[in-house]
């Protein structure tokens, strides 16, 4: 019995997802997130290196956030390109719903950041117990 051992066993997947994305070239870029929960609200920070709040498309419904946008590609010939570009689509559930007339979008230096408050329904009640 022979035994094959790969000093690299997670470089033929890697090589198979970069032949799929050369297929399908809009699926390359997902919007990294980071997403944390407060007491009374969510709180979404997301990177979007040179875009304008007119750039960006946010829909709230109950408990799902999606961010839509698009970076700008110019049609220069690059030596090296890292940076993101071409349309992306985002959509997150959170673990309780939120009151979309009461979020807060804006962008500071890039980052965008979204403040969700949780609807009533969905945050901690205080309850005093009384001693007779």
């Amino acid at each position: 019995m022979s035994f094959y051992i790969t000093p690299y066993p997670y470089r033929y997947a890697r090589r198979l997802a970069r032949m799929a994305a050369d297929y399908a070239p809009e699926a390359r870029f997902t919007l990294a997130i980071n997403a944390r929960e407060q007491d009374d609200e969510f709180v979404v920070n997301a990177l979007v290196p040179g875009l304008k709040a007119d750039d960006l498309n946010i829909q709230v419904l109950e408990d799902v956030v999606t961010i839509e946008g698009e970076f700008k590609q110019d049609e220069s010939e690059y030596l090296l390109r890292e940076l993101p570009h071409g349309s992306f689509r985002r959509t997150i559930r959170l673990s309780t719903p939120v009151q979309a007339d009461k979020a807060q979008a804006k962008i500071t230096d890039g980052v965008l950041t979204l403040h969700l408050p949780k609807a009533e329904s969905a945050r901690p009640k205080t309850i005093k117990v009384t001693v007779k």
